[in-house]
């Protein structure tokens, strides 16, 4: 088994550099919900959960992130957008979850282990931008066992709520506020959905609804891929088949979603392609999703092509300094300010007045290796003076030269250590003659081996 392991590995290694799948090399995630929402039909969003590098199981998964792209070939990581420490009612199990806009908002939905309980909840938070950071709501009334939820917004605004576990599947329609269920609409689907096991997901097309998911068959490791057709949201539905069947290097689980992004149908899933076989950390996935002339999905073989030809796809962490505690980090001793305009997301951090005033912001990695670090900010009473902390390792003081609009400076090549890298920028000594530092974002671009 090992030998099979280091074979994937190394033509995983080989392949990379020509390819489009995984789609996210810099981070391990899993269970890709893809959308494109309807105010920027331009950008394709997709969210995940998270795999602690060097795990062996999936009970430390603690939180999500939020990647978007304009070319399928460049994407941005916006880092953390929900962690276990941000929703109270829940201890552990921070696995897979759905996103959905809704009369003006942006949510997610998402599967969290209840304190005190040890059962699954279907937990729901919201944010007024897609790349969050969100805000827990608390869970879902009606719902026992809320394992692996899907949102679905019908096109007349229905709200509908499908999950499922351990070889069963349920859906209801959800109350205007999604805090709660329907309760005459609820609806156990397991006996339509022939060797469902977890994992549902509903998209639409040409007025029929398709129900893919996760099955066993039987109850032999690993998961496929399947899916159903109805007539109507919560059925019945009517069993199609298999569309991804065992493929090398996949992953124990399997999970997924669809989306049209520029008119074209995508299917996005996981695999253990970048770990090398190992199912507990996974990477996103993607091929494009087709149907015959009846409607029936086409099976669907893993590429390394991807949803892409030779070019390979590249993620940038972008980092909103002001999201602070919610995305992982931390604003000690300085505020968030919109007073200087032109600032990204919701603001940008400044007041750096003391020794050691900070911002602190967190940027998780897969692997041990070399990003591109540059910093957006403005600085516009003169030339500042700050120093970086990545991690242990602090790097020569910075000069932030005087700005008076927001501009991005590049600081070179900085090292990131496989799993949790906290950035710090700080000042050191108090100088009062200094310009006022505003610090809006921070970028860390993937750098290849071919590259440097």
């Amino acid at each position: 088994m090992r030998h099979k392991l280091a074979l994937v590995s190394i033509l995983i290694n080989i392949v990379f550099g020509f390819a489009q799948n995984p789609i996210f090399t810099s981070v391990f995630t899993a269970d890709p919900s893809p959308h494109v929402w309807p105010d920027d039909p331009n950008t394709l969003w997709v969210y995940t959960s998270h795999d602690e590098p060097g795990s062996n199981n999936h009970y430390g998964m603690t939180g999500y992130h939020a990647f978007s792209t304009t070319d399928l070939v460049n994407w941005t990581d916006h880092g953390r957008i929900l962690h276990l420490e941000n929703v109270k009612w829940a201890e552990s199990h921070a696995w897979a979850m759905d996103a959905a806009y809704y009369r003006g908002n942006y949510y997610i939905i998402y599967c969290m282990k209840e304190a005190g309980i040890g059962l699954f909840r279907t937990g729901i938070a919201r944010s007024d931008v897609p790349q969050g950071p969100f805000t827990d709501l608390g869970y879902v009334k009606g719902v026992e066992f809320g394992q692996d939820p899907a949102l679905f917004i019908d096109d007349d605004g229905t709200p509908y709520l499908y999950w499922g576990h351990d070889k069963k599947c349920f859906a209801a329609e959800l109350n205007d506020d999604l805090m709660s269920i329907k309760p005459e609409t609820y609806i156990e689907l397991t006996s339509q959905l022939t060797y469902v096991f977890e994992g549902p997901w509903v998209h639409k097309k040409d007025n029929k609804y398709y129900l893919t998911y996760p099955g066993l068959t039987p109850r032999r490791w690993p998961e496929k891929m399947f899916y159903a057709v109805a007539d109507k949201p919560l059925g019945p539905y009517e069993f199609k088949g298999l569309f991804i069947d065992d493929f090398e290097g996949q992953s124990g689980t399997n999970h997924g979603g669809t989306v049209t992004y520029k008119g074209k149908d995508m299917m996005f899933y996981h695999s253990a392609w970048l770990s090398g076989g190992l199912s507990e950390t996974r990477s996103v996935m993607a091929d494009y999703l087709k149907y015959d002339k009846k409607g029936n999905i086409i099976p669907i073989v893993p590429s390394k092509k991807g949803l892409g030809n030779a070019k390979r796809t590249k993620t940038t962490l972008k980092l909103e300094a002001e999201n602070g505690f919610a995305a992982g980090g931390e604003l000690y001793n300085v505020f968030v300010d919109t007073y200087i305009k032109g600032y990204s997301g919701k603001g940008y951090v400044t007041n750096f007045d003391n020794p050691y005033d900070h911002v602190s912001i967190l940027a998780q990695v897969a692997k041990p290796g070399k990003y591109r670090f540059k910093v957006r900010y403005a600085s516009p009473e003169g030339d500042s003076n700050h120093d970086v902390l990545i991690n242990s390792h602090e790097y020569s003081e910075f000069v932030f030269s005087q700005s008076k609009d927001f501009t991005e400076i590049d600081f070179g090549i900085v090292n990131l250590k496989e799993g949790d890298n906290l950035v710090r920028i700080f000042k050191k000594d108090w100088n009062p003659s200094e310009g006022n530092l505003a610090i809006d974002y921070i970028k860390l671009e993937q750098v290849f081996e071919d590259e440097e």
